[in-house]
């Protein structure tokens, strides 16, 4: 078996934040997807990913000998209840390679089997949700968004009990790393201080090293983390993308997205859009998103205030309060800032003065409020507006069901362009194509892709892939890869965990 180069340096730094273990055997396993440029960017070796030991490999039957797999601890407020011990019930962090551009990444298994984490759960996962992730994971690589990456699904071979029986599998996660909101929240529940301390200099020496010697520097993680969370979240806003389920182990410190679980791509407009099944109550909605990275971030800052000041100093620990509270106060500017910067670039703005600022936001919710009016889909809204750049209106006014409106807006956004100083209309269709997708990952495409797989047929899922690897063809709006869902299949549609 070759090795991958593993530096492992979360099992050796923090004993105490993981749990030594191994995957369960697979008892036939079987090479699904490989991500072949992400193995080369990872400067892992071409076998790995062919011949019959990938298989045995990616089914975690036969690890790499300098693999040491660790379950991670961490805990988390899952839908606001908090839950002080959740960790790696079915995943394994393998170790750490250092990537061709000299970053520091995680490899990890999800669906391995039972670990000391699994809460009565069997510790497996379906080739359905693992292919989910490879779709999301690749479509948001794809569209510049920074998240986690597949680099393989196995199937098992073994029948997994859902809510029927379906096949098992297991996924090849790659991160910047898996430490989360929950990581810190574990140790803090727990009063374990010194623990806790050691994975906040561990966290800053791998995400924000500038930050070592600082002498705020737990402050200055959290001022990074918020930064990294606001850029991400704007992002996931201007392309639609609903989560779905924001719990505190699901924010990644790195920035990167994380876990496909009940996610989705919205069409039509909808600011309350909720697709997944477990959200009653809509914590996780589309517009909600903000406010709960901000939640996120407030209770990362409740575990850090004991590294920044000692309780028993009254005056400190008001002044880290005021300091922290300063950060996710500032939270919401940052993201609006960022967001702003998104929706401009997929206006064709190229200039803003600050005079500019009020009249743009008014902008962009006028636009947002026609498409939400009239269930316009937000894909094909924004790319279309490309087209009334160049001079050709039709194809967004076709969206329309008032065109009245629209056209009042359209008069208002032209008038706004003529003031920018910028490019000609051309040039500012191009910068707006690519500032906005043809090609989402549309949920029934994907859902249709998926169950094929589970059937056996793969041949859907490699097609629809190779679409969301190439988002930005003008040409794919005329395939079914950019077309949306009927009305009456939308209305209804509701992801699952898969877990």
């Amino acid at each position: 078996m070759h090795r991958f180069g593993f530096d492992n340096t979360f099992a050796r730094e923090l004993p105490g934040a993981g749990v030594a273990w191994q995957p369960a055997a697979a008892p036939a396993p079987r090479l699904l997807f490989a991500n072949a440029a992400l193995a080369e960017e990872l400067r892992l070796p071409p076998e790995a990913l062919q011949g019959p030991d990938a298989a045995a490999l990616f089914a975690g039957n036969q690890l790499p000998p300098d693999a040491e797999p660790v379950a991670q601890a961490y805990a988390g407020h899952q839908f606001g209840g908090f839950s002080p011990q959740l960790g790696d019930g079915r995943a394994l962090l393998l170790g750490e390679v250092i990537d061709r551009d000299g970053r520091r990444r995680d490899i990890a298994f999800k669906g391995s089997g039972r670990t000391p984490f699994s809460r009565g759960g069997d510790g497996k996962a379906a080739v359905g949700p693992m292919l989910r992730e490879v779709l999301i994971g690749e479509a948001m690589h794809a569209l510049g968004i920074p998240t986690t990456r597949a680099l393989a699904v196995a199937a098992t071979g073994e029948p997994v009990m859902r809510d029927r029986v379906l096949p098992g599998a297991v996924l090849t996660r790659v991160a910047a790393s898996h430490l989360r909101v929950g990581s810190f929240q574990f140790f803090a529940a727990r009063g374990d201080l010194d623990t806790l301390r050691r994975l906040a200099d561990y966290t800053i020496a791998r995400h924000d090293p500038e930050l070592i010697d600082a002498p705020d520097r737990y402050l200055g993680l959290l001022r990074a983390v918020a930064g990294r969370q606001a850029r991400l979240v704007a992002q996931w806003l201007n392309v639609g993308f609903i989560h779905g389920v924001m719990n505190t182990d699901n924010m990644a410190l790195s920035g990167e997205t994380i876990d496909y679980g009940p996610c989705a791509f919205m069409e039509a407009y909808d600011p309350a859009a909720v697709f997944s099944s477990i959200d009653h109550g809509g914590r996780y909605a589309y517009a909600n998103q903000p406010g709960i990275a901000r939640w996120n971030l407030a209770r990362f800052a409740e575990t850090l205030l004991p590294l920044v000041a000692d309780e028993d100093d009254e005056p400190a620990v008001a002044r880290a309060v005021a300091e922290a509270t300063a950060v996710i106060d500032a939270f919401p500017s940052l993201l609006d800032s960022a967001l702003l910067a998104g929706q401009r670039l997929k206006l064709g703005l190229l200039s803003a003065a600050p005079a500019d600022t009020e009249a743009d936001t008014a902008l962009v919710a006028d636009w947002l409020a026609l498409l939400h009016a009239q269930a316009v889909d937000f894909t094909l809204a924004w790319r279309h507006l490309a087209s009334a750049a160049e001079g050709r209106p039709e194809p967004l006014r076709d969206l329309f069901a008032d065109r009245a409106a629209l056209d009042a807006w359209l008069a208002r956004w032209r008038e706004r362009c003529a003031r920018d100083v910028g490019p000609q209309s051309g040039e500012r269709a191009g910068r707006m194509r690519r500032a906005s997708p043809a090609v989402i990952p549309r949920n029934h495409l994907v859902e249709a892709a998926l169950a094929a797989a589970t059937e056996g047929d793969i041949a859907p899922f490699d097609a629809l892939l190779a679409a969301l690897r190439d988002p930005w063809r003008e040409a794919a709006l005329l395939t079914p890869y950019g077309a949306p869902a009927p009305t009456e299949v939308t209305a209804g549609y509701r992801t699952f965990c898969g877990t």
